[in-house]
């Protein structure tokens, strides 16, 4: 997808069970305004430039219609063209499961299209739109839009940061001998 690679400690120690719930339970919802999606990066020990380069991963993937449809049909400040194009995917009623690209430009490349997408109000998701608007984010959102290198550094600083938030120590866990099975 041409993004950026880092470098992982080793000898993590690795959970012996998973679960979606607690997997799920500190994510900020699609649909969080700019004051909560700070809060909760703030409690992890994450800042502002954390958030909106961590964002930037929506550059690829895709969002369900059940997360952006209050976003397209109750009078959100959208591009019209990009507005009709989700509403024609994503109706106002049922199509849950229905999907759109976050990224709707460069949907398959790790860039910062993304990022010119939030400076056009083309963000698919609330909580993504909001980053442009923030006194603590918008320069990093318009800074990301014109410089790739910058972007790519933030984000690799910040995927660390994110992959040492409350490790496993002592026995808890196991370091695994195949990272894709437990030992």
């Amino acid at each position: 997808m041409g993004g950026p690679s880092w470098s992982v400690q080793l000898g993590r120690r690795d959970s012996r069970t998973a679960s979606k719930d607690a997997a799920n339970h500190n994510l900020p919802s699609p649909a969080a305004y700019l004051a909560a999606l700070l809060t909760n990066f703030q409690s992890e020990g994450l800042d502002a430039q954390d958030l909106v380069a961590l964002s930037g991963a929506h550059t690829i993937g895709l969002a369900q219609c059940r997360f952006f449809r209050n976003r397209i049909y109750n009078g959100a400040s959208m591009n019209p063209l990009f507005l009709s194009s989700l509403q024609s995917s994503c109706p106002a009623a049922g199509g849950d499961d229905n999907t759109a690209p976050l990224d709707g430009l460069t949907p398959m490349s790790f860039d910062t299209a993304y990022y010119a997408n939030l400076l056009l109000n083309r963000g698919l998701l609330p909580s993504d739109q909001a980053l442009p608007d923030g006194d603590l984010t918008s320069r990093a959102v318009g800074q990301y839009s014109l410089v790739p290198l910058l972007f790519s550094l933030d984000f690799t600083r910040a995927m660390v940061k994110l992959g040492n938030i409350s490790p496993l120590t002592g026995t808890e866990g196991e370091i695994r001998q195949n990272c894709r099975k437990i030992n």
